[in-house]
């Protein structure tokens, strides 16, 4: 009875997630012009950029090392995926739907989007911990050690904590 009381919020959930997502999107073309703050729009686009990135690169890196079986979602892995993207952040796409939703507002620069936008942005930040929930749930120990390596959305801190990670692998192989 608990997970379908559970199935049925995290569908609501989702319902309303996407149609607020839908009139961001219409309301983003509707003003699209409407804001006049030029450094604004530039880091609104600059977040529109990221937010491809970290939105198109987890499909192929799921795929390509997830162990997806055949005819399934790249999103039913069956092994823990930590490379590439997975390197920086947990949770690109959603980190993809938060940048997005954030360029909307930066670019538009109305209220109406900015609005709509904050219970995008709640959403999507609150359902990276069910993620990492569920993670743990899949994976177990594996994943709670992932976790402590790569942040949830930080891709700062993730890129960061990917460089120093090379150079010391680089600065031990140099001594070996």
């Amino acid at each position: 009875m608990e997970n379908w009381k559970k199935d049925k919020k995290m569908l609501f959930e989702m319902i309303i997630l996407t149609v607020l997502i839908i009139v961001q999107i219409v309301l983003f073309i509707i003003f699209f012009n409407y804001g006049k703050i030029l450094p604004l729009k530039y880091i609104g686009y600059f977040c529109w950029v990221l937010s491809a990135i970290f939105g198109w690169l987890p499909i192929y890196e799921l795929k390509k090392e997830g162990k997806v079986l055949k005819g399934k979602s790249y999103v039913h892995t069956t092994e823990l995926v930590t490379s590439g993207v997975y390197s920086i952040v947990r949770h690109p796409q959603f980190l993809a739907g938060i940048l997005l939703s954030l360029a909307f507002i930066l670019i538009s620069q109305h209220w109406s989007i900015l609005i709509l936008g904050i219970p995008v942005i709640t959403i999507l930040y609150k359902d990276m911990f069910n993620a990492d929930k569920s993670g743990i749930k899949k994976f177990g120990d594996d994943y709670k050690r992932y976790m402590e390596r790569v942040p949830r959305m930080n891709f700062f801190a993730g890129l960061i904590q990917l460089i120093k990670h090379k150079n010391s692998i680089n600065e031990k192989n140099e001594k070996d």
